[in-house]
């Protein structure tokens, strides 16, 4: 039986148009996620077999135009316009179509091979909307597929159109954009000068050519520039411009950029009929409360509060369960392994660190099932307008809060998110504070010492009180920040706020999974990686003189016949467990924790906290596994408690040390991927350190007060 052909097909479309709903309804469970070649943006990709055909779909980023300013909308144009794709299939919002028309009309002057996905249908036939989907389809050049990602209808017949218009059944009709008369007669000029070229006419259509020559396209330059059309270009093409500019009394690309508005608005009158509103709409009742003046900033607060006590209380079962067999794993291991050093890597090393980590994963689906809900529902934008007054008087813009709720989930795409911000003093506070948003990563820190030092009805609050006390130290920064070293006006804010809807359950679903992959992934690569590392450092160098001189202790005690025998084994056991912290101590870990620790003495951490701090700027989560493998030493043979229990029972921790190591670890600097972005995005080695420093500086001092402080009130 012969391979399937293989059709590649890629959603784009505007943010909010439902485009991944749409992608995953299409795509079923069949996901692959990674990242874009060269960008840390997300890459969703599926296969699905259809009559015969593997049709490969690529979910491209949201964007409402080619023209590229973020990471996210360079990715999309750069591959629409490599052609890399079959089928371009353009995701459009059936119940606010004149917003998704200037993509389209883009999409058109390429040319791709495009159908386009009225989405929301179902919303659009409830509403009483007419569409003249004949006249629509004529004018955009491409046929029109009416589809509902919620309700999943008209599935199928998108399917089949990509396959039809793969294999030339289908022809779409001819659509074109005419501009005003000055523009038309320069594309007219440069496009017979382009047409008269084999070479150019061959890379590029010759109207599209004309038009991105008249835009100052980059790209169309370079090309022109390695072609024989070049040595008229060179000599008529600034006449044509400056001549063109003079007539429209305004930039081309202003007046191109108009033109295409206006044949939106003319598409849209032509073929959309909307029914008369008589009265208010859902959107309009919650927006009354959700973005009140009064009530707005409120409702935000108690809203994520509700996430972080699902977080705790939800996550609670689920977490004892993975607990429960991790620690089985742990002591069914040290049972069944002869070899020490092979029955201590597996035990010590790997289950207690990895496991240490992966206990916490009910905690990060919760969190990331909270955030992608209100995403989808329209609410994280409508939070974007509710903070911009607050935002303003700090001196940021409104379009801050995007990366930095961004951040919650991962301070690498929060700082690639600062793209969007034009203001260069704006982007710069705002990279500077988002590692105060605690990241999904810090996440098992926090549960693990809130668990083990506060009482359980308390520890959703405590949660939410730790964020909260992370997003002031952001805005005070900020504050700081944009009075002093990156002064500045910030820009005006405006931004589109969707429709409500509820989202679909399996779209929730698939980017809370594929978070938690991405997640689990980790465990499995960088902390597994960083536990053997850890692990090592624990074990080595091997004191031999001390080891001899507790066997021999060891084999004094055994030899006692006048002690009973339980009495026997527990000395023997804390003999044990005495050894392994002397030869800890000894370690390359202990020797070096020791180096830090008088850094770290004045906020009530020891030694070990240290090693645990300094493994944790590689990844967060590293410092619950340095932890896990360092206070499982000497558990070997018996049976291992939780990691939690363990903190509690050690007399050098109280509630204190650990309010204060949860401040430090939400402050101090993050991973050395988030790092290195952030040195990408700015590109300047002294505001790097600056903001290593100040990061640093930051939560030693915040610590410092706050471990002094609650010393006066907890005994």
């Amino acid at each position: 039986m012969g391979q399937n052909k293989v059709i590649k097909a890629a959603f784009a479309g505007n943010p909010n148009s439902g485009k991944t709903s749409l992608f995953n309804a299409v795509a079923g469970t069949n996901l692959k996620v990674g990242n874009w070649s060269g960008v840390t943006v997300e890459k969703y990709e599926a296969e699905v077999e259809y009559e015969g055909y593997t049709i490969n779909f690529v979910d491209l980023p949201g964007t409402y135009s080619l023209t590229a300013y973020s990471p996210e909308e360079t990715v999309a144009r750069d591959y629409i316009e490599s052609k890399e794709a079959d089928v371009i299939v353009n995701v459009a919002d059936g119940t606010n179509l004149e917003r998704s028309l200037y993509l389209s009309v883009q999409l058109l002057e390429l040319q791709p091979k495009t159908i386009m996905a009225l989405n929301m249908y179902d919303e659009v036939e409830e509403k009483g909307i007419k569409i003249d989907f004949k006249m629509l389809q004529q004018l955009l050049g491409c046929h029109v597929i009416p589809v509902s990602a919620a309700k999943k209808t008209g599935l199928e017949s998108l399917l089949s159109h990509i396959v039809r218009l793969y294999e030339g059944k289908i022809t779409p009709p001819e659509g074109k954009i005419t501009y005003s008369d000055e523009v038309e007669d320069a594309i007219e000029k440069l496009q017979s000068i382009v047409e008269a070229d084999p070479l150019m006419s061959s890379k590029l259509k010759p109207r599209l050519a004309a038009i991105k020559l008249l835009e100052q396209d980059a790209f169309t330059y370079n090309t022109a520039r390695h072609s024989p059309a070049w040595i008229r270009l060179e000599t008529e093409l600034p006449p044509i411009l400056k001549s063109l500019e003079a007539a429209v009394k305004m930039s081309i690309q202003k007046k191109i950029a108009e033109d295409r508005h206006s044949f939106v608005r003319g598409a849209f009158k032509e073929t959309v009929t909307e029914k008369e509103q008589d009265k208010k709409t859902a959107t309009d009742i919650i927006d009354s409360v959700l973005i009140n003046r009064v009530l707005g900033l409120p409702v935000f607060f108690v809203i994520m509060w509700l996430i972080f006590q699902m977080t705790f209380k939800l996550g609670e079962a689920p977490m004892g369960w993975i607990e429960t067999f991790f620690n089985w794993l742990g002591n069914t291991a040290g049972k069944n392994i002869s070899n020490n050093l092979l029955r201590s890597i597996v035990a010590d090393g790997i289950v207690a660190g990895v496991g240490g980590v992966l206990v916490f994963l009910p905690n990060i689906l919760l969190l990331f099932f909270g955030l992608s809900f209100l995403e989808a529902t329209g609410y994280m934008a409508r939070a974007a307008f509710v903070v911009d007054k607050a935002f303003h008087k700090i001196g940021l813009h409104g379009k801050s809060f995007i990366p930095m709720v961004t951040g919650f989930g991962c301070s690498v795409p929060a700082f690639m998110a600062c793209r969007t911000l034009k203001n260069r003093g704006d982007r710069l506070a705002t990279m500077m504070v988002i590692p105060f948003m605690s990241c999904g990563a810090k996440l098992p820190v926090y549960v693990l010492l809130i668990g083990a030092f506060f009482p359980e009805n308390a520890a959703g609050n405590i949660l939410f009180g730790v964020y909260l006390f992370g997003i002031l130290v952001a805005v005070a920064s900020a504050k700081l920040f944009k009075s002093t070293v990156f002064k500045g006006q910030s820009e005006p804010f405006v931004m589109e706020l969707p429709v409500y809807r509820m989202p679909s359950i399996q779209s929730v679903l698939m980017q809370m999974w594929m978070k938690a992959w991405m997640y689990m992934k980790k465990a499995g690569t960088t902390i597994l990686a960083a536990s053997l590392i850890i692990w090592f450092a624990s074990n080595f160098p091997v004191n031999h003189k001390l080891a001899d001189e507790y066997a021999q202790k060891t084999a004094a005690v055994e030899s006692m016949k006048s002690i009973p025998e339980s009495e026997k084994q527990s000395v023997i056991k804390n003999l044990r467990n005495e050894l392994a912290g002397k030869e800890l101590e000894y370690s390359f870990a202990g020797k070096f924790g020791r180096l830090v620790e008088p850094v770290i003495k004045p906020l009530g951490f020891d030694w070990r906290v240290g090693v645990a701090l300094t493994a944790g700027i590689a990844a967060k989560e590293i410092v619950v596994s340095t932890m896990g493998t360092i206070y499982s030493l000497g558990d070997i043979g018996e049976e291992t408690s939780p990691l939690k229990e363990k903190l509690r029972a050690d007399p050098a921790y109280n509630t204190a040390s650990a309010l204060a190591l949860i401040i430090f670890v939400l402050l101090y600097v993050p991973c050395l991927a988030a790092t290195a972005v952030f040195h990408k995005e700015i590109g300047r080695l002294k505001i790097t350190l600056f903001y290593i420093a100040y990061s640093m500086a930051t939560a030693w001092v915040l610590s410092f007060m706050v471990y002094r402080i609650a010393l006066l009130f907890i005994k």
